[in-house]
C-alpha cells in the first residue's frame, strides 16, 4: 500500500519554487565550500543531504497521512446511511 501511496505522492508532488531561504542556503554553503577544508566540506555536504532526506520523508509521511484521512472520510460517507441516533431522534420528534 505504502508504495502506492508513494507513486501517488510522486504523481502528485510539485516542488516549490525556490524559498529565499533555500537561496540564502545555496550561498551559505558556497561560503562554506570556500572556507573550508575538503574533509568539512563533506561533513557539511552530509549534514545538508541528511537534513534533506528527513525533509523529503516528512513531506511523503505528511502525504500519505493526509491521503489515509480522506479516504477513511471518503468510507464514512460512502457507507452513511443517514440513520445515526441523532436523526432517528429527529425524524421521531417531527412526527
Amino acid at each position: 500500500m505504502d508504495n502506492i501511496l508513494k507513486a501517488l505522492y510522486d504523481c502528485f508532488y510539485c516542488q516549490p519554487d525556490d524559498t529565499p531561504q533555500e537561496e540564502r542556503i545555496k550561498a551559505n554553503h558556497l561560503l562554506l565550500r570556500q572556507r573550508l577544508s575538503k574533509r568539512n566540506c563533506r561533513l557539511v555536504l552530509r549534514i545538508i543531504d541528511d537534513k534533506d532526506l528527513i525533509c523529503s520523508n516528512v513531506s511523503l509521511d505528511s502525504f500519505i497521512c493526509g491521503f489515509r484521512l480522506a479516504w477513511q472520510i471518503a468510507n464514512q460517507i460512502h457507507n452513511y446511511d443517514g440513520s445515526s441516533e441523532y436523526s432517528i431522534k429527529a425524524e421521531s420528534e417531527t412526527r
